[in-house]
């Protein structure tokens, strides 16, 4: 699965940061 986190508060860091503790997760990318 391929991720996009837009945004550069703290809630959408611990959404990144989750997100790339997933095994289904290919790619993460953010973006502020």
């Amino acid at each position: 699965m391929k991720v996009l986190v837009v945004g550069s508060g703290g809630r959408e860091h611990a959404l990144a940061w989750a997100l790339a503790r997933s095994d289904s997760l290919t790619e993460l990318h953010a973006a502020p």
